[in-house]
């Protein structure tokens, strides 16, 4: 017969209160109960726990074994306390990468909120761009990424989380910011047009010869509107970027015909199963962005 850790729990129990009854009643057993099964530990281990029939007084034997149990007790418990935690969501790590705007405008809300139902989630945050989120993703660095997938291939699960409309950026003062102006393609062609990554996602081919033509590419979004303040051109940006950086003196005016649209997607590896609190943390980025698109925040729905 094999020792079980039950045997132990129940030994430890008796030795800790020195009586059957008393130790019976805190393992929600019968004394007989306790007394079977601390009977089939003697005889396995062939000598006896104690050296009275009273229960209060340990052997040589009992002393190690209570030693040895207790230890082994607080390890097992500790590792089934564990492992329940993290199926209940209520500890871990999640390794989330969002795109900037979403890093700064939408995530802080999502904290807030899951935090209160999961206080001892540990959550680690960057953001980066698109590009580099596919990367993380794939090399298994990140848990869940928000990003502009639309390069993504198989191995990424995506999900929709939302639309936010493309604008031309200009300083307020700008002829192309007057109040209610519709513009036309060709309103953006005589005037110079600063080129960036996010830009890039805009295919409709009269904008494409715009950008392919700019003289000027930033990378950095802080960069690229200190550029457009400085009068060195105009840029073109999702509007929800726009409004993460509190920028009043510059003007976000919608692009014509088609409205093209950043598509933000929330993403994982296919073939990695997530984590209760990843799923949990999902969970709650799309009923923030849910609520935030009720309030007409900066979250703009297509």
């Amino acid at each position: 017969m094999a020792l079980k850790i039950e045997m132990l729990r129940c030994f430890a129990a008796v030795a800790r209160t020195g009586k059957l009854s008393e130790a019976a009643q805190q393992l929600g057993r019968t004394p007989s109960a306790v007394s079977m099964m601390l009977k089939q530990l003697e005889d396995h281990l062939g000598e006896s726990l104690f050296k009275t029939d009273r229960k209060n007084r340990l052997s040589a034997l009992g002393s190690f074994v209570l030693e040895q149990a207790e230890r082994e007790l607080q390890q097992f418990d500790s590792t089934v306390h564990a492992i329940e935690s993290f199926a209940n969501a209520r500890h871990g790590r999640v390794r989330v990468a969002a795109v900037p705007s979403v890093a700064s405008a939408i995530m802080p809300r999502v904290i807030n909120s899951f935090i209160k139902d999961f206080p001892d989630v540990q959550i680690e945050l960057r953001d980066m761009d698109s590009t580099t989120i596919l990367h993380e993703l794939s090399r298994g660095r990140i848990d869940i990424g928000i990003a502009s997938a639309g390069l993504s291939g198989g191995a990424l699960y995506r999900q929709d989380l939302l639309s936010d409309r493309f604008g031309m950026v200009c300083p307020i003062n700008h002829p192309l910011a007057k109040p209610g102006r519709i513009l036309a393609w060709s309103d953006l062609q005589p005037h110079r047009f600063i080129a960036n990554d996010l830009a890039r996602l805009i295919t409709t081919p009269t904008f494409q010869k715009i950008h392919a033509k700019a003289l000027l590419s930033v990378h950095n979004i802080t960069s690229l509107l200190a550029m457009v303040r400085a009068n060195l051109g105009i840029t073109i940006l999702p509007e929800m970027t726009l409004k993460m950086t509190e920028s009043l003196d510059l003007a976000f005016v919608p692009l014509p015909d088609s409205q093209p649209e950043r598509q933000i997607h929330i993403l994982r590896k296919a073939d990695s199963p997530a984590s209760p609190a990843a799923r949990e943390l999902e969970k709650q980025i799309f009923a923030t962005v849910a609520e935030l698109q009720s309030e007409t925040l900066p979250c703009p729905a297509s």
